[in-house]
């Protein structure tokens, strides 16, 4: 009666390596529905790509202007009176033209060293060059919300030393309107030109895998091509606004699917 006890005792280890093998050859099997898929998911997905522009165009309510001050001087703090006198009288005249404090920001102030270069000597020496004066320089950025009084505040700022790195912009306080239709347009652009591609692929378009956009804002345009001539005595400076351009470029990307 012991026997069969000892032999099922003394074969149980093998069972277990035989089963061990076993769990172990399923698991290093492939999954065959992962195998057959995979190879459809490395394949590239056929796209048409393309780009779109829109715009719209929108009458300014609201001029931006940078006006420079330079003054230049002996002594870096001779320069430094001068300009802020200037500066002073031009903010001054800003808030008599109605411009609220919010509205007016200084920037880009910086002095600068003037130097002269002596000749070059005939043996080649050279003298070190010299410091003949110093330049201060800084800018008022004034946002004019009433565009009627344009034309009075560039000629008033011009009369009171404005003389360095002016320039005029022409915005719209809200154009989020403008740029929105802009943005349709530009995508229907792009829709029109990809129906059109696949048209002549004889292929069809699929979902919208991906778009981007890209927005230009209207330029600055110097103050000197605004203004006719300075010497404008009791005129104002004649100034056209013109229209606003808000420009916007997409690039889309669609999924094609067979006809």
């Amino acid at each position: 009666m012991t026997h069969p006890q000892f032999s099922t005792h003394r074969f149980k280890p093998f069972h277990l390596i035989a089963l061990s093998a076993i769990l172990c050859l399923f698991a290093a099997m492939p999954d065959v529905s992962l195998a057959q898929e995979r190879p459809m998911a490395e394949q590239p997905v056929p796209v048409i790509r393309v780009s779109g522009q829109g715009e719209e165009f929108l009458a300014p309510d609201m001029a931006i202007l940078t006006l420079g001050v330079l003054r230049e001087a002996e002594t870096a703090r001779e320069a430094l009176d001068a300009n802020s006198a200037a500066m002073k009288d031009v903010v001054a005249a800003m808030k008599d033209a109605g411009v609220e404090d919010r509205d007016l920001q200084t920037s880009n102030f910086s002095v600068q060293p003037r130097y002269v270069y002596p000749k070059q000597q005939r043996d080649g020496t050279q003298e070190a060059p010299k410091i003949v004066g110093y330049t201060v320089s800084n800018q008022l950025t004034v946002r004019i919300r009433d565009l009627s009084k344009l034309g009075s505040v560039l000629d008033t700022a011009i009369g009171l030393g404005v003389n360095n790195d002016g320039n005029i912009r022409f915005t719209n306080d809200d154009p989020s309107a403008a740029i929105d239709t802009a943005r349709e347009n530009a995508m229907k652009d792009a829709r029109n030109r990809a129906d059109t591609l696949a048209r002549a692929a004889g292929v069809k378009l699929g979902q919208v895998l991906e778009i981007s956009e890209n927005f230009s804002q209207p330029r600055p345009t110097p103050i000197a091509r605004t203004i006719r001539s300075t010497e404008m005595a009791a005129q104002s400076v004649p100034v056209q606004a013109g229209e606003n351009r808000y420009s916007v470029n997409v690039q889309a990307v669609w999924q094609i699917l067979p006809e």
